[in-house]
């Protein structure tokens, strides 16, 4: 399916509102990629990641352009840290280049990628049969991997706040989010930590009340440890949440944790660390509780197997609850979503140069921001998914 054709203007940012509209497309002179042949990797582990540093190399004459050229996305929060990141990095690199994203969680991306009226989409969910039926021709190209954290505000007795500590396992976490489990001493979790001093308060439960890709992971992980939940609530980025208050966004899940003093709720790493929230460690398949970090999120994206192709079906593609001993059980990839025929020679190949510096040069921006950076076998998947992108039925990108 391909897109709407897009307009853009010399200097004016698209309109937000309801919808993100498209600025007016100026005409562009033509955009040359200078590829160097050397890609220099330090290997992680058994060598299935690297750092990569430039495989693409962005010059003056590669970014030139006539006007301003407004590249538009939503979707996702779970990524917007690094997007962002990517946003300002790239603008110096290429200053007539405009990346406009709006954080409005992966249900809002799906729509407006579905309803042509942005250039990318981004979900940390994958598409599902009716998704993909409903958008033919939409691509996934994973952009970075994430875990997603039980954040909370607890105060002890003693009237001081935990800052780290708490053990959870699947069951109990269900038993949470089920409201099964409603105070902070149930005998449930003082078991898991009998060195940590628990109040004797009720559990103030946070979840999302948009459409999240965020909680299509959280979900699905709870749907695979706990079969109560499974049957009562299910996976999806929208469930019937059974007990808490709802807030939209990464964000406002954390906002409102902070606000609290017996809270937990699920927000991804990046937003835990950089808010200095506490989180616990979850219990694996292996019998570990394990805290959320780069090495024990990559562990888990590690043990994916192999991966479809950027055009094919990913709704089966999971890493939570990852059999790996070391592996978080709670970790995501996240992903783009593009057409792959781009009805708009300009903006098709502003986004594709882009996208493909994002995946190899951008990745050096994740784990500072506590995202882990793309394996060499995701990298070379996005890179035959990007060549195969096309306007006119040629391809976009040479090389």
């Amino acid at each position: 399916m391909a897109k709407a054709s897009s307009r853009a203007t010399a200097s004016s940012e698209p309109d937000v509102g309801s919808e993100i509209r498209r600025p007016r497309r100026s005409r562009v002179g033509r955009l040359r990629l200078f590829f160097v042949g050397l890609v220099v990797g330090a290997v992680i582990g058994a060598g299935a990641y690297a750092v990569f540093v430039p495989s693409a190399v962005v010059s003056g004459a590669w970014c030139s352009v006539n006007g301003q050229v407004t590249l538009t996305g939503a979707g996702a929060t779970f990524p917007f840290p690094l997007i962002d990141k990517w946003r300002s990095e790239y603008n110096k690199k290429c200053p007539n280049v405009q990346v406009n994203y709006q954080s409005i969680g992966s249900g809002g991306g799906i729509a407006q990628i579905t309803a042509n009226t942005v250039d990318f989409g981004a979900s940390d969910a994958p598409l599902n049969a009716a998704q993909r039926a409903a958008a033919p021709g939409l691509v996934h190209i994973p952009e970075t991997i994430g875990a997603v954290t039980l954040a909370y505000r607890i105060k002890a007795p003693s009237g001081t706040f935990l800052s780290g500590g708490l053990n959870l396992t699947g069951d109990v976490i269900a038993g949470i989010f089920l409201g099964d489990i409603t105070m902070w001493d149930d005998a449930n979790i003082t078991a898991l930590n009998p060195q940590t001093p628990l109040p004797n308060q009720s559990i103030f439960v946070v979840h999302r009340s948009d459409g999240s890709g965020t909680t299509f992971v959280f979900t699905d992980y709870l749907s695979k440890v706990n079969s109560t939940w499974a049957s009562r609530v299910g996976k999806g980025t929208s469930v019937n949440w059974p007990v808490g208050l709802g807030a939209k966004g990464n964000e406002g899940v954390a906002g409102v944790i902070q606000g609290q003093s017996y809270a937990i709720g699920y927000v991804e790493l990046a937003y835990a660390s950089i808010q200095k929230i506490a989180f616990s460690t979850v219990k694996n398949p292996a019998g570990t509780f394990i805290l959320p970090s780069l090495n024990s999120t990559r562990a888990a994206a590690a043990a994916a197997g192999t991966l479809p192709g950027g055009g094919d079906s990913w709704q089966n593609v999971s890493i939570t609850n990852s059999a790996a001993p070391d592996a978080y059980p709670i970790a995501s990839f996240t992903y783009l979503l593009v057409y792959q025929a781009q009805s708009d020679a300009t903006i098709g190949k502003v986004m594709a140069d882009f996208i493909w510096w994002a995946v190899h040069d951008g990745q050096q921006y994740a784990a500072s921001l506590t995202y882990v950076s793309l394996p060499a076998n995701v990298v070379t998947l996005n890179e035959a998914t990007l060549h195969g992108l096309t306007y006119n039925g040629q391809p976009i990108l040479s090389g």
